[in-house]
């Protein structure tokens, strides 16, 4: 039996870099030249259509020893001006079922072993690459934001030689697809309701194509419209590892407000302001950037992946738990700045006892 799929495997990695970034990168990086993003153009999108153009390296490809023999990988990082970058590594596949797509989650290559410790290395050489351009940049990498993507080019013929349509085959092999997606490998052990719900936040626009995307995973059916598809889970991804990043900044800010109102005493009220400005400054321009995504896209197929994706991600609920810990953080500076109020009027009350008793001393004296 021949090989029935053939596409590829693409790895996402975010990863915070700054907490802001002062201009864009000109030049080179990793010793290949900086381009600006460039989407495709489809029949499904409108000739001015609007995208979020992040600066983009493409790197050389390299032949790596995969689960199948030798394939060639290909590698490109992408710079966003919110102080994150994001890795993508596509590994090609040829297989006969879904089921053996499962290994590829966790894909490890016989000469350089784990590709998580390739890419960190990797985003730790742009980490050190990107400092001059970096407002506090981080000075470790934590944990990457990760999302596989498995891309099939299109879906084998029927046996009869008819045409197999997307969502018909979907319905077929929702239990061996709702398996890739998880990460299970034997399918067979899932549950009617965990199939149905893997498997549910699907899109198709021609009868040819499918997205179907999970938490941790997504399968891509065609090859229309692949990379611009790819770009907006980079984007949904890279969005996630930046609200988990400004939720980091809010614990830290959140934690010093406490500590400051236990004390009784207000502090060095101006840095913490300006701290608490550019906090929103940013969160701002990172909700401006997620409804560009969403606003100039025609027939708003891509929108629609990318909706479902924040669905997945619950992007919207990390900017309500955001939001209300701004709201937490500004109210508990209220407090500290109505008691620096209560002192002033105190002192004031004070003095003027204190002029009116100093004058009735010296009209009793003269």
């Amino acid at each position: 039996m021949g090989k029935a799929y053939k596409g590829e495997v693409v790895y996402i990695y975010a990863f915070d870099l700054a907490y802001d970034m002062k201009g864009k990168p000109s030049g080179m990086l990793l010793s290949q030249p900086i381009q600006d993003y460039t989407a495709g153009q489809s029949k499904r999108s409108p000739k001015n259509a609007f995208f979020y153009r992040p600066q983009t390296v493409v790197l050389p490809p390299q032949r790596q020893k995969g689960p199948d023999g030798d394939v060639e990988v290909r590698r490109s990082v992408k710079l966003f001006s919110v102080g994150s970058v994001s890795i993508q590594v596509r590994v090609p596949f040829e297989v006969r079922s879904i089921g053996e797509l499962v290994g590829y989650h966790d894909i490890s290559f016989a000469t350089g072993g784990s590709m998580e410790n390739e890419v960190y290395e990797l985003a730790e050489n742009i980490r050190r690459e990107l400092i001059p351009y970096c407002i506090r940049p981080v000075s470790k990498l934590t944990q990457e934001e990760a999302y596989t993507v498995f891309c099939i080019y299109e879906l084998p013929q029927a046996a009869e030689g008819e045409k197999i349509y997307a969502e018909d085959w979907l319905m077929t092999n929702r239990r061996e697809v709702a398996g890739l997606l998880t990460e299970e490998q034997d399918a067979a052990q899932l549950s009617e309701q965990e199939a149905g719900e893997s498997t549910e936040q699907y899109i198709s626009y021609y009868d040819s194509d499918l997205v179907v995307v999970d938490w941790d995973a997504a399968l891509v059916v065609g090859r229309d419209g692949l990379d611009d598809v790819l770009h907006i889970m980079e984007l949904a991804n890279v969005q996630l590892a930046e609200l988990e990043a400004y939720d980091h900044i809010l614990d830290e800010s959140l934690e010093m407000a406490y500590r400051d109102v236990a004390r009784g005493r207000l502090p060095a009220r101006q840095n913490i302001y300006r701290n608490l400005r550019e906090i929103n400054v940013d969160l701002a321009r990172l909700s401006d950037e997620l409804l560009n995504i969403t606003k100039f896209f025609g027939d708003w197929y891509l929108a629609r992946i990318f909706e479902n994706l924040a669905n997945r991600f619950h992007l919207g609920d990390w900017h309500d738990v955001i939001d209300e810990k701004l709201k937490t953080l500004g109210e508990l500076y209220k407090i500290l700045q109505q008691d620096r109020v209560n002192l002033w009027m105190m002192i004031l009350e004070v003095t003027i006892v204190l002029l009116f008793i100093i004058d009735l001393a010296l009209l009793i004296w003269r």
